[in-house]
């Protein structure tokens, strides 16, 4: 009897270990990275909530951000930029997203700059953090998916469907070409 049990607890830990590695290649992030997945229905379903509670305030009930959100005013400080095709959160990979949003700023940022954004580490969990995330990214075109994939470790996120459909990059995507040495794809 004993056997069978000890036996029974070690083909649940071999199927345990084997599922995260038979994930497709969109689960394709680092263990210690951020990956928040657009393709993740129930994520992103309550990452809509979790947006439309803590962050349409500022980024706008439609992730189009603030008005002029281009711009620096220097009594007002950096405006909440737009999450949707129109913003440039697609340019950055989902730890540097989720870094930002967790302690309101970037990792590579000073210090010693007062950041605009405040910082979610003591309201939202990490899960709900990424849950927002996978909203905002399940809003953006295959395109933009597609650049904002190419970003993370493993290409994670990079949707299913990116061979089978046609899809063209946005005409700002050019600087994104550029940085990584892409140029000639235009």
């Amino acid at each position: 009897m004993r056997s069978a049990f000890t036996a029974g607890v070690a083909a649940l830990v071999v199927v345990a270990l084997a599922v995260p590695a038979a994930r497709s290649s969109r689960y394709a992030a680092a263990a210690d990275t951020h990956f928040a997945d657009a393709a993740d229905l129930a994520l992103a379903t309550l990452g809509k909530r979790v947006y439309a509670g803590y962050c349409a305030s500022c980024h706008g009930r439609n992730l189009q951000g603030q008005p002029l959100w281009q711009l620096e005013d220097k009594f007002a400080g950096r405006r909440a930029p737009a999450h949707d095709e129109t913003g440039h959160t697609w340019q950055h990979a989902d730890e540097d997203l989720f870094h930002k949003t967790k302690y309101g700023r970037f990792a590579a940022e000073p210090t010693d700059v007062v950041p605009a954004m405040p910082a979610f580490a003591v309201i939202l969990d990490d899960f709900q953090i990424l849950a927002a995330l996978a909203f905002i990214k399940a809003s953006w075109p295959l395109g933009l998916r597609v650049s904002q994939a190419m970003l993370n470790p493993g290409y994670a996120g990079m949707p299913a469907d990116a061979n089978e459909m046609e899809w063209r990059l946005p005409p700002n995507c050019n600087a994104l070409l550029r940085r990584e040495g892409n140029a000639s794809l235009q």
